[in-house]
């Protein structure tokens, strides 16, 4: 059964069409006759394989087994399942999905289908600049739930950062999928943004927000001569 209606396809033909270069969507994930199954992981492939066959080519789907490619699986960063890779033209590795990318969500990933085409971000230019002078890793963790409406901006804001840095990877986590490391991290409510195991942010919070929030872990090296 599709996951798209008539009227949906369309909104997205025409967002496709403008794309200026392919997108490949790298799916892991496990099979369901094997331990712990993924209850989720047809759900999160057979939507993807939907966009990209109403994409005539500019969405490209890969799928991968995270046992069978597991030396791929660490390159990516992905220790659980189900995940998505959105990768660019220039292989950006650190936007990801953890949980199927459904209900409010899914507009994030269209978002950063587009994003990840076009190879801009509508960040400011102090935050480019913040982000140029990045060192060391950044790991952004968005906890969302797809029934949240404020989550799409907090996992855009992360996804937009990983985008325009090297440095930065940015998940978004589904909270019903992972409740153990939802428990782990202790979230109550969503968004909840935690970069680097030491700084917490409840709620989407604005752009300059969120920086001023980072501005203890951000490296401060001077500005390239």
């Amino acid at each position: 059964m599709p996951f798209l209606n008539a009227s949906l396809q369309k909104q997205l033909r025409d967002v496709f069409g403008a794309l200026p270069r392919p997108v490949t969507l790298l799916v892991f994930m496990r099979a369901n006759n094997r331990e712990p199954p993924c209850e989720t992981c047809e759900e999160t492939r057979e939507l993807v394989e939907e966009l990209a066959s109403i994409s005539e080519g500019k969405v490209r789907v890969e799928t991968r087994d995270l046992d069978e490619h597991a030396a791929e699986a660490t390159l990516y960063g992905i220790d659980k399942v189900p995940a998505l890779v959105v990768v660019g033209p220039g292989n950006q590795l650190g936007i990801r999905f953890f949980g199927a990318p459904s209900g409010y969500e899914f507009a994030t990933l269209i978002e950063d289908i587009r994003m990840a085409s076009t190879g801009t971000t509508d960040l400011a230019e102090s935050t480019l600049e913040l982000l140029s002078r990045l060192t060391a890793p950044l790991h952004i963790k968005v906890f969302v739930t797809p029934t949240c409406p404020y989550c799409p901006r907090a996992v855009l804001l992360a996804h937009k950062m990983a985008m325009a840095s090297d440095w930065v990877t940015a998940d978004a986590i589904d909270a019903t999928e992972f409740p153990e490391l939802a428990a782990h991290y202790r979230v109550q409510g969503v968004p909840r943004t935690i970069v680097n195991d030491v700084i917490h942010v409840e709620g989407a919070v604005p752009e300059a927000m969120l920086m001023a929030r980072l501005s203890p872990i951000l490296v401060k090296a001077p500005p390239a001569a």
